[in-house]
């Protein structure tokens, strides 16, 4: 995780910062009247977990969305690397080129190889650039569903970590078959043999989290949102501005606990005090034993059960009336 020194902050995050500020400072000062200051500092970084959970406790949905984009939060290849060992990443789609938005490969997870699938973004700029932001291509999905189709010729459960703005919108992805690749990876993991777990991690926005998002348990860390669309661009449609991204974050009811309450996903996953960007391992290690128990669950279960209850599950979800013929 990042240095203190080095850690980004965002808006409402700034009680933390001028804390932060007031440590650095009396570190200096220590290191140059040589004084003992052990004492005052040890009570300003106590206050910092007191403010970092005061703030996280009344977070607004749109504070929500900025939490899980923020530039130090964790992403796939992260948890990967806090969450397993022996990752062998696997490459391309076997028809145009490798997506460097979409990663996954085997990996040895508490003893036993799963498939981890997930979007990644880039840590730096030029990262960014070559990630895509996150946005896969058509052939990003569809390497997806290639090494999905791996993992059930050798029986290993499937892991998706999803944090994606949507899937790449260019000119380009659409004469490659954006719509297409993202429709059968949805009709293509309603009828995978082996457990799916899908977790969102950070942004869950549209089809592009659909497209590796079908699962027999999806799963939200509290501090992400799951949605048809971004606040931003719902925004822009109906106000014709971004200025009201705050209150169509509120309209669009798209945090962990609504979508919780709406029953779309199965469960929300605490994250450290503050966000998961505070601590990388500890925000690894409460994801951890929700993945392992779950993939022991599914396990006992026949495979034409688990497709049986994973199709209804999907069948039976939204709200609708019936109007007398």
């Amino acid at each position: 995780m990042p240095q203190d020194k080095n850690r980004q902050f965002l808006d409402f995050e700034k009680p933390i910062k001028d804390l932060f500020d007031d440590i650095e400072g009396l570190k200096q000062k220590a290191e140059k009247s040589k004084l003992d200051l052990t004492d005052p500092i040890k009570k300003l970084e106590e206050r910092v977990l007191e403010t970092r959970k005061a703030i996280t406790q009344n977070l607004t949905p749109w504070q929500k969305v900025q939490l899980s984009r923020h530039p130090d939060r964790p992403y796939t290849m992260k948890y990967i690397s806090k969450l397993s060992t022996d990752f062998v990443e696997l490459f391309g789609d076997r028809n145009v080129k490798d997506d460097k938005a979409m990663v996954g490969g085997f990996a040895n997870l508490d003893g036993q190889t799963v498939m981890i699938i997930g979007q990644q973004k880039g840590i730096n700029t030029k990262a960014r650039q070559l990630r895509n932001f996150g946005m896969a291509n058509p052939e990003g999905y569809r390497k997806a569903l290639r090494l999905m189709k791996l993992a059930e010729k050798f029986d290993k459960p499937i892991i998706t970590l999803i944090d994606t703005p949507g899937a790449y919108p260019g000119l380009e992805a659409e004469e490659r078959g954006q719509g297409e690749a993202i429709a059968r990876n949805i009709y293509e993991m309603m009828r995978l043999k082996v457990p799916v777990i899908c977790v969102i991690i950070g942004e869950g926005a549209s089809g592009g989290a659909m497209g590796i998002g079908v699962g027999d348990k999806v799963y939200m860390l509290e501090n992400t949102w799951y949605t048809v669309i971004s606040p931003e661009s719902c925004s822009s449609i109906l106000w014709r501005s971004w200025d009201q991204k705050e209150k169509a974050a509120e309209q669009l009811k798209l945090t962990a606990d609504y979508m919780y309450e709406f029953g779309l996903i199965d469960g929300i996953i605490p994250e450290p005090v503050g966000g998961a960007h505070w601590d990388y391992d500890e925000a690894a290690g409460l994801l951890k034993p929700y993945l392992i128990s779950t993939i022991n669950e599914l396990k006992q279960m026949d495979p034409e059960e688990r497709v049986r209850k994973r199709i209804d599950k999907f069948n039976k979800m939204g709200f609708w009336d019936e109007l007398p013929a």
